[in-house]
């Protein structure tokens, strides 16, 4: 089970891993916390009148046609995407948002899904939302308390028989390591890179958590279905953009896993390790 905030996040952030264990036979779910609401028209191409009409209708097509190239399931949670605040001060965020959800209240219907779905290892974001959107630091919250309440009889009774996930995992995709590498390899291959302003901004604006990974999954032949897949949510992401700029014999032959740190786990296993079912299987 991936737990995410919006629907394109689960194909930038372990999309890979997913169609790779799907692949294998594992069951596999995606959980969308928000519907993308009040997300950017990020693609030119799409930025019209139409599109910003009908953006919660269209982002939902955007998501099944994604859950259909990484062979995944998916369910909505079905809270109000809040925005991201911008300005100085932050303007407040809208009345009725996720991110002003009080986390046990907005656990429920996770703790429910998790009950129903029977997940042994669940990914969910860092402390710090991997980013500070306010969803992405909600659906930290909601997943931690979700993995720990789902297997407390005592906790949620209404909400399904009880079933405890073995493993927690929070994605950890962006680490300098793996920036450095492909920014490397870009200049050797081509004389320029895309990350050129990342690298000379990285000290100073962006905290490092590659030492926190413990975990890389191999699955680079998977990359053309993950991109694929956030070439699926046209209005977020532009075909033309920045998330396309490596090309991909590059990305597999440079940095071919997807990163995880393991957070919480019950059962024994040893770090580092190469699969998100280490002493589960």
């Amino acid at each position: 089970m991936a737990v995410h905030a919006h629907p394109d996040d689960e194909s930038s952030k372990g999309a890979a891993a997913m169609a790779r264990y799907a692949a294998e036979g594992v069951e596999v779910l995606v959980v969308t916390c928000t519907g993308g609401e009040r997300g950017s028209v990020l693609n030119p191409k799409l930025d019209r009148p139409e599109v910003w009409e009908n953006i919660a209708t269209i982002r939902r097509a955007e998501m099944d046609r994604a859950r259909e190239i990484l062979g995944v399931d998916q369910a909505w949670l079905g809270f109000v995407d809040s925005g991201f605040p911008e300005g100085d001060p932050l303007p407040p965020l809208p009345e009725g948002c996720f991110g002003l959800m009080d986390p046990q209240d907005a656990a429920a219907p996770l703790v429910e899904l998790i009950r129903k779905f029977r997940p042994h290892v669940v990914t969910t974001y860092d402390e710090e939302g991997g980013y500070p959107h306010p969803d992405h630091v909600m659906t930290h919250k909601v997943s931690m308390v979700a993995f720990e309440a789902a297997g407390d009889a005592t906790r949620y009774p209404d909400k399904g028989e009880p079933w405890q996930p073995l493993k927690l995992y929070y994605n950890m995709g962006w680490s300098k390591a793996r920036m450095h590498a492909l920014h490397e390899a870009m200049i050797e291959a081509t004389g320029e890179s895309p990350y050129t302003e990342w690298m000379k901004q990285w000290d100073e604006e962006r905290t490092d958590k590659g030492d926190r990974v413990t975990t890389r999954v191999p699955c680079g032949e998977f990359f053309e279905a993950r991109d694929d897949a956030l070439r699926a949510h046209a209005t977020q992401v532009d075909p033309d953009g920045f998330w396309f700029a490596v090309p991909l014999n590059i990305q597999q032959k440079v940095w071919p896993t997807e990163d995880y740190e393991l957070v919480k786990s019950h059962v024994d296993t040893r770090t580092p390790e190469d699969d998100l079912f280490a002493g589960v299987r």
